[in-house]
């Protein structure tokens, strides 16, 4: 399907319904160990100017501004970025948070000297534009770094199950090709000087077992709770006997809770 047949606003439109939906925050507590690891590996310095792009409720924003950095989070979602004020107040850090698409970010270019984006910026359904906008933003000789679920990893598994039962639109880039070495290599091919990507694993735990987890995405966490509303009856016991069979399959606790490992793609891109 031609890009210009795809109606990118409806697409984006259905997104954020499905973002806001739920209670992201939750979610967000099960990763924000990952976010400030991946903050440690950026190598951030006071005063400098960061942009967390699709920043939920600022998990990766607050753990840059820790550091002195003068840091700004823009997320589509409004209720996310109302989270992200309100924590960033509860715990006395500074930091910025604004509206945004990450397709078209509301700063001038080069102005900020790190880039960042930890699980969110990969969901936008224009990859190559969501790539200009992260550079554009970006001084030269900055650095853009993302985090993103690999298609192979436990999350990556999670969302085909998911997309099985519920086809995501059609033409629109799979979020996971964003964890995919050569595909981001290729996205990033005329404005960087330098890339660099490794593989992360990573642990999501839970202290509950795994229905309870499986209903713990389903309540909070919006893109699962909207796939499971779009399903008669039949089709939403379907759904759960798929995620629970995954989840089960890969949990490492015996012992009542839930405990998964799961891998992103760490990208360092300098850009020229």
């Amino acid at each position: 399907m031609n890009d210009n047949t795809i109606d990118f606003e409806a697409v984006k439109a259905r997104q954020k319904v499905a973002w806001m939906a739920g209670d992201f925050g939750e979610i967000a507590k099960s990763v924000d160990t990952h976010a400030r690891d991946f903050i440690a590996s950026c190598a951030i310095q006071k005063d400098m100017r960061v942009l967390d792009v699709a920043c939920g409720s600022g998990n990766a924003a607050l753990h840059a501004a820790r550091t002195g950095a003068q840091v700004t989070g823009v997320d589509f979602a409004s209720n996310l970025v109302a989270q992200a004020r309100v924590r960033a107040a509860r715990e006395g850090v500074q930091a910025r948070f604004d509206v945004g698409d990450a397709e078209a970010l509301p700063y001038p270019d080069a102005s900020f000297d790190t880039v960042v984006t930890i699980y969110g910026a990969m969901f936008a359904p224009r990859p190559e534009v969501v790539a200009a906008e992260l550079l554009r933003v970006c001084r030269p000789g900055g650095k853009v770094a993302m985090a993103n679920w690999t298609p192979g990893s436990f999350t990556g598994q999670m969302f085909k199950v998911s997309a099985t039962h519920v086809p995501p639109p059609a033409g629109v880039a799979a979020p996971v090709l964003w964890g995919d070495e050569a595909v981001v290599q290729e996205r990033f091919r005329a404005g960087a000087a330098s890339l660099r990507m490794r593989r992360v694993p990573v642990k999501m735990e839970f202290p509950f077992p795994v229905p309870e987890t499986v209903e713990h995405f389903r309540k909070f966490f919006g893109p699962t709770q909207r796939a499971f509303a779009s399903l008669d009856v039949s089709g939403q016991k379907a759904l759960r006997h798929d995620m629970e069979t995954l989840w089960s399959r890969h949990n490492r606790n015996n012992n009542g809770a839930t405990e998964v490992e799961s891998e992103y793609l760490e990208v360092v891109v300098t850009r020229a």
